[in-house]
């Protein structure tokens, strides 16, 4: 049978021991909640859906958090060069960080190309057209495209019409939607009963299949989409793994699986 001593000396050794786990346990909690970070990123609205899925394993993986905005390229631009509290912008074209990095308001050489747009004629009505450049020919009423002022898939939907010589007949019919998303918009409400619009939102669209033309390359210029770390963050944490994370391969398999093309060759 233990003394009175032994069960005090015990019963000590255990109240320590709990208390050291505690101790240890407050430090680790501590020590994580000091490593992990937030990042706000604005990101091209074609981009929503696959940004989705990547920032929900990037916060699972790191423990940041990400906190999104969305919007045309051109907006976008427009709202960090006037101050707009972002760490990082994921552009639908090369030439606006490049132009935030000569002004002095991107880090210099963080840029790099994550994502490359493939542009698609889509209506919600499965029997519209089989042939995209035939239903163009036959002069459609309206046809929906992003802005070409502010969204790079106006622009590429511009040069089709352009390279197709329908750009003067159908510059009348054109219905411009604020950001791409909003051009989806148009067209899977019925506003539109076609338009130009990012692959990725045809695959991520929950309604009926409806009718879809993949534009060939050939019909415009590459919509190169890239990512550039922004001043604000610089010295956030959560920012630099989220570029990391975004030129990774896991990120980019996602991407490629989502509808779009990815660079041959990580250049961050």
């Amino acid at each position: 049978m233990a003394t009175p001593a032994a069960v005090y000396s015990y019963r000590s050794t255990c109240v320590r021991r709990a208390f050291v786990g505690l101790i240890t346990a407050c430090l680790f909690m501590a020590t994580g909640q000091a490593r992990a970070a937030q990042a706000t990123v604005a990101v091209a609205a074609n981009f929503t859906g696959t940004m989705t899925k990547l920032v929900a394993l990037f916060e699972q993986e790191t423990g940041h958090q990400v906190q999104t905005s969305y919007g045309s390229t051109g907006k976008l631009y427009a709202q960090i060069r006037h101050g707009a509290p972002y760490d990082a912008f994921m552009a639908a074209d090369a030439e606006r960080p490049r132009l935030l990095a000569e002004q002095g308001v991107a880090v210099a050489r963080s840029q790099f190309p994550y994502a490359e747009g493939r542009l698609t004629l889509w209506s919600r009505n499965p029997e519209l057209f089989r042939d995209g450049m035939q239903y163009l020919n036959s002069q459609p009423q309206r046809l929906a495209i992003g802005n070409p002022k502010t969204a790079p898939y106006g622009i590429a939907a511009i040069e089709v019409l352009e390279n197709l010589g329908l750009a003067e007949s159908l510059t009348p019919k054109l219905v411009s939607g604020d950001s791409i998303a909003q051009t989806f918009q148009f067209i899977a409400s019925g506003n539109a009963h076609a338009g130009f619009v990012a692959q990725a939102q045809v695959r991520a669209f929950q309604g009926a299949a409806g009718s879809a033309w993949l534009v060939p390359k050939t019909l415009h210029r590459p919509i190169s989409q890239h990512a550039i770390l922004l001043n604000r963050g610089r010295s956030n944490m959560a920012a630099q793994d989220w570029m990391t994370f975004l030129n990774g391969a896991k990120a980019q398999a996602i991407i490629l699986e989502d509808g779009y093309d990815v660079p041959q060759q990580s250049s961050h």
